[in-house]
């Protein structure tokens, strides 16, 4: 048989066809080149930046919790406030029955001014005592110018020796009523001497008595001592509430701090006063607060806990620790804007770059951290009081 000469179409199906492995080996190799300079990349980033930043997602929002607690016992009239409201310092939150604060007051004005009237007797007493020792001196200078008198003329036998006992006698009770009198004077003036009635002790002791009552009788009024929102109100109206007893908090927002737990392994290079990011789940990261280091734990939380760990047994396990960074907020209108609750979680990052602040504070504090003045100007309102009663009861006396 003869074979027939071959068609192209013949040759261009007997060609061999193009690996298909070709294609896949170029995406590979491509794939390849790309993680080897993701790799390099991201070694290069993390020694020249990367690793100067130490993130955690165990941290939370802490603050003050200032507890609002009575002075004194009383019973509960009215409640101004009530949990999430916003007061301000001084604003009024919890008032008692002040009907026995009142009598008490009364009865301590009542007493100062008796005190202040006995003590202007005291003064009075002195001028008395003074006087009486000029006219007991002068009836001393009569007696013994009638005992010398009588005395020459007893010598001529002028007046009898009976006569001139009886002036001497006479001479004797004048010094001896001298002598009393001096010592009255004496006593008298060191009840008042180198003193006012304002001045005067018993005046000052009635005078406290009198702060007392009227501090009491203030203390009925339970003011806000900061500014902040209500939180844990259990008082109710006509309670009967005892001194130290918890009755509501107020929590200054604007003073909030967190509390970042990191690993031991990542306080390596930390200090105080670093940069750091913050971002609350709250708002996600659409809201970043800036913020510092504070300070640095001075021991784990598992040191400082109710029942501390044992490790000296058989079965030890290491674990790694966790110690409490304090984070403050550095630019407060943040807050303001997006305010954040206690308690709340939040993500930390900080910047390790500078390394120059201390890893304990080196100062002790120049201020202090939390303060009140809502108290102040009472005892001065005490004093006014005060004053105006010891007026009151002078009546032109000594110690104006």
């Amino acid at each position: 048989m003869s074979s027939q000469p071959s068609t192209p179409a013949d040759t261009q199906a007997g060609t061999p066809a193009k690996p298909v492995n070709s294609r896949r080996g170029f995406f590979l190799r491509l794939l390849g080149v790309v993680v080897v300079l993701a790799a390099i990349a991201w070694t290069a980033w993390y020694f020249l930046d990367g690793r100067w930043y130490e993130s955690t997602d165990d941290a939370y929002i802490n603050g003050n919790v200032v507890q609002i607690t009575p002075q004194l016992p009383g019973t509960v009239v009215s409640i101004g406030a009530d949990d999430g409201d916003r007061v301000h310092a001084g604003d009024v939150l919890v008032r008692l029955d002040k009907s026995n604060a009142e009598v008490a007051l009364a009865e301590a004005k009542a007493n100062l001014a008796n005190t202040v009237r006995k003590v202007r007797g005291l003064y009075n007493s002195v001028t008395s005592a003074q006087a009486d020792v000029a006219a007991r001196q002068v009836a001393v200078d009569k007696a013994r110018a009638d005992y010398d008198r009588r005395k020459n003329l007893a010598r001529t036998g002028a007046i009898s020796a009976e006569e001139l006992a009886h002036a001497r006698d006479a001479l004797a009770a004048a010094e001896s009523g001298l002598t009393n009198a001096q010592q009255q004077y004496n006593t008298s003036r060191v009840l008042v001497d180198d003193t006012v009635v304002a001045s005067h002790p018993d005046v000052q002791m009635a005078a406290a008595k009198l702060r007392a009552a009227y501090l009491d009788d203030l203390r009925t009024t339970i003011v806000a001592p900061v500014d902040g929102y209500v939180a844990k109100r259990s008082v109710q109206l006509g309670q009967r509430v005892a001194p130290g007893m918890a009755m509501m908090a107020v929590v200054p927002l604007h003073q909030v701090w967190i509390d970042a737990n990191f690993k031991e392994t990542q306080l390596t290079h930390m200090r105080i006063g670093q940069p750091v990011d913050i971002t609350s789940d709250v708002y996600g990261s659409d809201v970043t607060y800036k913020g510092k280091v504070q300070s640095l734990g001075v021991g784990t939380g598992s040191a400082f806990s109710l029942l501390p760990a044992q490790n000296a047994t058989g079965n030890w396990i290491k674990i790694v620790q966790r110690v409490p960074v304090r984070i403050v907020f550095t630019e407060p209108k943040q807050l303001d804007a997006h305010p954040l609750r206690i308690g709340l979680s939040s993500n930390v990052e900080v910047s390790l770059h500078d390394q120059n602040g201390p890893m304990l504070a080196q100062q002790s504090p120049t201020s202090p951290v939390l303060n009140t003045d809502v108290y102040d100007k009472q005892l001065a309102l005490a004093d006014t009081v005060i004053a105006q009663i010891i007026h009151a009861n002078m009546a032109g006396g000594k110690g104006k």
